[in-house]
C-alpha cells in the first residue's frame, strides 16, 4: 500500500502540473465518488462502532467495575487529550484563522438561536433524522441511549442484540475494507486538487503548522497529562515508563495496539508489578476504547481542514468537538486506518472537501507510529491507576 500511495502522489502532482483536461475531469469525478462513499459509510460506522463497543461489555458486576474504574479513567484521559488538542489548536492557529471575537465574548453559535435551541437541535425527533441530516451529535446520542438500553436487558436478549449489531458492523466494515483498497486512487485525485489549489495561491506552510500542532498535542498528553494522573494515584511515571518500554517500542514500530497487547500485558505483570487480573482485564478493553491520541487527531484535523475550507467554529462549537472527538475515539475500534478514516467520515458529514486529507495521508504513517505508542502508554497508565486501588471484582 505505501508504494502505491507514493505512486499516486507523484501521478497526482504530475496531473496537476500538466492540467490535461480529460484527466482533470476524471480525477475530479473520482474524488467526488470517494467523498460520496465516505458519506454513505460515515454515519453507520460512527453509530455501530460505538454501540457494538459498549453493548459488548458484560452486565452485572463486571460492567459496574468497568464503568466505575476503567471506563471512567478512559473517558477522563480521552477528554483531557481532546481538550489539550483544542487549547494548542487555538494557541498555534495552524489554519491561520482566529475564532470570531463575538464567539469568544460568549454569543450564541447562531445569531438567531439561543444555546438551548442549539442543544435542542441535537436531540432528534425520530431515529432516521440525524442519519439523513448528518447530525453527528444526534447519532452519538442515539448510539449511547441504545447501548446502555441493551446493557440493561437480560443476558439472552443482550447477547442476541449485540450479536446482530456486531454482524451488521462487520458487514459495513467489509464494505469499508473494499473502499480502503482503492485509497491510492483517491489520494491521486486529492493531490491533483491540492496542486490546483496551490496554483491558485494556497498556503502550504499551514500544513507544517498542522503537523506541529498534532505532535505537540500528543507529547503534552504523554509527558504531562498522563504522568499527572499517575502521580495522583501514587504511581511513579518514570518507573512505569521504564517497565513498559519494550511494549512501547513495539507499538511505535508496529503501529498496532492489538499486536502489542500480549507484550504490554507481560511487561505490566512482570516488570511493572501490576496484578495479572488487572492487566488481563484492562489491556484488552483499553486496546478497544482507550484512544487518547485518536481524540486529539480528530479534533485538530477536523478544525484544521474545516477552517482551511472556510468553516467557522464558535467557541461553543469548538468545545462541542471535544465531546464529539472523545466519543468518536472511544467507538473507534475496528475501523481500518484508525482515526484517519473516522476523521474523514466526520468531515464528509460536514460537506467539507477532503482534498487536504489526501495530502495529510502520506504523513499519517509517521503520526500513527507516535499515536499508537501513546495509546499503549495511556493503557498502561490506566492499568497502573486501577491497580493502585484494591478492587474486589466479585463484589464491586
Amino acid at each position: 500500500m505505501p508504494i502505491f500511495t507514493l505512486v499516486a502522489i507523484v501521478f497526482g502532482v504530475f496531473a496537476g502540473v500538466v492540467d490535461f483536461q480529460p484527466l482533470s475531469t476524471l480525477l475530479a469525478f473520482i474524488s467526488e465518488v470517494f467523498i460520496r462513499a465516505l458519506k454513505l459509510l460515515s454515519m453507520p460506522i460512527i453509530f455501530l462502532s460505538l454501540v457494538v463497543t459498549i453493548s459488548g461489555m458484560s452486565s452485572g458486576d463486571e460492567a459496574r467495575v468497568l464503568l466505575r474504574r476503567v471506563f471512567g479513567l478512559t473517558l477522563l484521559t480521552t477528554i483531557a487529550a481532546a481538550s489539550v488538542a483544542l487549547v494548542l489548536f487555538l494557541f498555534i492557529e495552524p489554519a491561520g484563522v482566529r475564532l470570531p471575537p463575538e464567539a469568544l465574548g460568549g454569543s450564541a453559535p447562531d445569531a438567531g438561536k439561543s444555546y438551548l435551541e442549539y442543544v435542542l437541535n441535537i436531540i432528534p425527533s425520530n431515529w432516521v433524522q440525524p442519519f439523513v441530516e448528518g447530525n453527528v451529535l444526534g447519532v452519538l446520542l442515539i448510539a449511547l441511549l441504545l447501548s446502555f438500553a441493551i446493557l440493561s436487558l437480560d443476558e439472552e436478549h443482550r447477547l442476541r442484540m449485540h450479536g446482530m449489531l456486531a454482524s451488521l458492523y462487520e458487514a459495513v466494515m467489509k464494505i469499508t475494507k473494499w473502499l480502503v483498497q482503492v485509497i491510492p486512487i483517491a489520494v491521486c485525485a486529492f493531490v491533483f486538487l491540492f496542486v490546483k489549489d496551490l496554483q491558485k495561491g494556497a498556503n502550504i506552510s499551514q500544513l507544517g503548522m498542522y503537523l506541529v500542532t498534532i505532535v505537540l498535542a500528543n507529547l503534552m498528553q504523554a509527558l504531562v497529562v498522563l504522568p499527572l494522573l499517575l502521580r495522583f494515584y501514587g504511581v511513579s511515571p518514570w518507573r512505569l515508563f521504564k517497565s513498559m518500554m519494550p511494549a512501547l517500542q513495539i507499538a511505535f514500530f508496529s503501529k498496532s495496539s492489538s499486536c502489542t497487547m500480549p507484550l504490554a500485558i507481560e511487561c505490566a505483570e512482570e516488570r511493572a508489578n501490576i496484578s495479572p487480573r488487572t492487566a488481563r482485564f484492562v489491556f484488552p478493553l483499553c486496546t478497544t476504547i482507550n484512544m487518547n491520541a485518536c481524540a486529539g487527531f480528530i479534533l485538530i484535523t477536523v478544525m484544521f481542514v474545516g477552517q482551511t475550507n472556510g468553516v467557522h467554529f464558535s467557541i461553543f462549537e469548538a468545545i462541542a468537538w471535544v465531546l464529539i472527538a472523545t466519543i468518536s475515539a472511544v467507538g473507534n475500534a475496528g475501523v481500518p486506518m484508525g482515526c484517519f478514516f473516522l476523521t474523514s467520515a466526520l468531515l464528509a458529514t460536514m460537506n467539507v472537501p477532503l482534498t487536504l486529507m489526501g495530502v495529510i495521508l502520506p504523513f499519517y504513517g509517521l503520526l500513527d507510529m507516535l499515536e499508537t505508542a501513546i495509546n499503549v502508554w495511556s493503557d498502561s497508565c490506566v492499568a497502573a491507576a486501577v491497580d493502585s486501588k484494591e478492587i474486589n471484582y466479585d463484589k464491586a
